[in-house]
């Protein structure tokens, strides 16, 4: 049975940081790009970043360039998302998705694998 568990989320002042976690289990870590995305409420789900199977590609979206950094550790199964200089407009359940295949990555309907999602809370 396939598991990703998100964790680190909170409440945050506006330009704090928050380092999201997604622990993996039941699936090959290393032949899953890993993907992270958010839904604020009204909202569609959107694309946040994604990182490929061994960490040396990654992907921003414009509004988390330069902020934001995906990372992955093959050895623990597990990927992050260290979010600085956050923004109220971060607000948001954010949610980590794994898919195989093809460095295909900002589409959420082309990942099979889904956390329950973490909050993400910015005050300003």
């Amino acid at each position: 049975q396939v598991q990703l568990v998100e964790s680190g989320g909170g409440l945050v002042q506006a330009g704090g940081s928050l380092r999201l976690s997604c622990a993996t289990s039941g699936l090959t870590f290393r032949n899953h790009i890993m993907g992270w995305f958010r839904q604020a409420p009204g909202k569609e789900r959107e694309f946040v970043s994604a990182i490929d199977w061994s960490g040396g590609r990654t992907d921003y979206a414009d509004t988390v360039k330069g902020r934001f950094t995906v990372s992955r550790d093959n050895a623990k199964n597990t990927a992050y998302l260290e979010m600085n200089s956050l923004k109220p407009e971060d607000t948001a359940v954010y949610y980590c998705a794994a898919r195989s295949v093809d460095w295909t990555r900002r589409r959420s309907n082309q990942y099979p694998y889904w956390g329950q999602g973490t909050q993400v809370t910015v005050s300003s």
